[in-house]
């Protein structure tokens, strides 16, 4: 069996469900402590995800207001993980 990286589980989770409308563009991610609490992780993988779906162009970090999925993802940008 092949094991999933944390921080791989984290996207997946999010991009699903950003594809399923049940995150909404303009919508405010949980906090980070809040994320290591929901999967069950160290705060490293979560950074990890975050960093990844902003560079997918999914989410905007917002210096002490949060991360938020923005609109029009670009979802055709590779990323190197």
């Amino acid at each position: 069996m092949v094991h999933t990286p944390a921080y791989r589980r984290i996207v997946n989770d999010i991009t699903a469900r950003l594809d399923s409308g049940v995150l909404r563009y303009g919508d405010r991610l949980p906090s980070g402590r809040q994320l290591q609490r929901q999967y069950g992780v160290s705060a490293q993988p979560v950074k990890t995800a975050l960093i990844i779906l902003e560079d997918r162009g999914y989410t905007e970090g917002q210096q002490g207001c949060g991360v938020f999925v923005v609109a029009g993802a670009r979802r055709d940008r590779p990323v190197l993980l």
